[in-house]
């Protein structure tokens, strides 16, 4: 039996992924789905033949496209053909949908991964999604990114696994998926958003797979539209101004590079420092300055700053923002100044209690010494209502008694599904 390596690779473009039909030019498995696939080279690596491949059967550019995640590789044997493949499976996101076939395919589409597990496929397409999908490990472990995209990860969890449910696919991770619900809001207990969007599509769809996977199919959909308004929010708070900001929220960041700012600050955000790569990516569209968390709030007046924007972990009902440590401190100097703190956040941030979850950092980041010493490392930070001027959401400018009232309307949510998960 042949034996050959060959990569299929999912492009992902927000909720969607890429699927393409192939055509009758190609050698084997005509007419059925596939990823994005190829043979490896001797002398390509897989991710090599991966980046090959997109550019040849899509027409993007593969260095714009990020590496997500590469799956463990495994075998597929198709006795008909005389082959032992080996698989090499990749996920990317991808920054458009635009794509220009090659003739090995006759069509195209983005459509949810859950199609997968219903089409005509190549051998084990769905094995291969599996092992680059999301899962409850990759959204507890995640720590570069801000809460609005780690909810969108979960909520294709709760999708995929009521996909996997439905079919009575083999893969699936369990029969439960009120079980499935519950470990994604125990996950990132701190990220508000996360249970809100869970909750809010159990309350809305039941129990029922097939009407669960459809709910997030679209509460994802609603949560990427959530995102973007709230960042379009922000435009009349940044357009021409000098803008300090910190941590990395993916609301600010669209709503920055949708703006035109005179200029952006940004601290550098320890221990991850992904303020730099926040400032890596503005810094082709405006003026852009890296400062150190410790100096930052004195750059403020320094560095002259029109306005401090920052993300949300969590707003809180009383109109505090949980967010990264550094925060409260920037924000206090701000005040001082005169210079307005804008929250730019999608509402279904808004808590329904008034929790201060700070999700304490490995201690060793800070000290991993033999001296007794106690280390205190938390992720985020409560800023205080009294120290912003304004939440800038998909729903508008938002006042505390806004927030109040939204904050009822999420603890319902919450409180059904507490309710389905102990019905005595």
């Amino acid at each position: 039996m042949d034996e050959r390596a060959v990569v299929t690779a999912f492009l992902r473009n927000e909720g969607d992924v890429l699927l393409l039909k192939r055509s009758d030019e190609v050698g084997s498995y005509q007419g059925h789905w596939a990823g994005v696939a190829g043979h490896v080279e001797d002398h390509d690596s897989p991710e090599d033949a991966a980046r090959a491949e997109i550019r040849e059967e899509t027409g993007i550019d593969p260095e714009t496209c990020t590496l997500v995640r590469r799956g463990d590789s495994f075998p597929v044997e198709d006795p008909d053909l005389g082959v032992r493949w080996t698989v090499h499976p990749y996920l990317f996101e991808c920054p458009t949908p635009a794509v220009e076939l090659d003739r090995e395919h006759t069509e195209f589409e983005w459509t949810s991964p859950t199609a997968i597990f219903r089409r005509d496929t190549v051998l084990n397409l769905d094995v291969s999604y599996d092992r680059v999908r999301p899962t409850v490990a990759t959204v507890t472990h995640d720590h570069e990114h801000g809460s609005a995209y780690i909810s969108v990860r979960a909520l294709e969890i709760l999708r995929d696994e009521a996909a996997l449910l439905a079919t009575d696919n083999n893969l699936r991770r369990g029969d439960d998926i009120l079980a499935v619900a519950r470990e994604l809001v125990d996950a990132r207990p701190s990220m508000v958003v996360l249970a809100n969007r869970v909750a809010q599509v159990i309350d809305a769809a039941g129990t029922d797979p097939a009407a669960v996977e459809q709910e997030a199919i679209d509460a994802i959909d609603g949560a990427l539209s959530a995102d973007r308004q709230a960042a379009s929010a922000l435009q009349s708070w940044v357009d021409e101004a000098r803008v300090a900001t910190l941590s990395r929220s993916g609301t600010v960041l669209q709503g920055l590079l949708e703006a035109d700012p005179e200029a952006v600050l940004v601290a550098e955000s320890r221990p991850g420092r992904e303020g730099v790569a926040v400032a890596e990516k503005l810094a082709s569209e405006s003026p852009t300055t890296v400062t150190s968390d410790a100096a930052f709030p004195g750059q403020l007046a320094a560095w002259d700053a029109d306005v401090l924007v920052v993300g949300a972990d969590a707003v809180l009902p009383d109109g505090g923002v949980r967010n990264k440590v550094g925060t409260r401190p920037a924000a206090a100097v701000a005040t001082e100044l005169d210079i307005p703190v804008v929250v730019a956040t999608a509402a279904g941030k808004i808590a329904p209690t008034a929790t201060d979850d700070t999700e304490p950092r490995p201690a060793d980041e800070l000290y991993d010494g033999a001296a007794a010493i106690d280390v205190v490392n938390p992720t985020f930070e409560r800023t205080p209502a009294e120290l912003l001027d304004c939440y800038a959401t998909d729903r508008g400018e938002l006042a505390t008694a806004d927030i109040e009232s939204l904050a009822t309307e999420f603890a319902g949510y919450r409180q059904s599904l507490d309710e389905r998960e102990h019905p005595n």
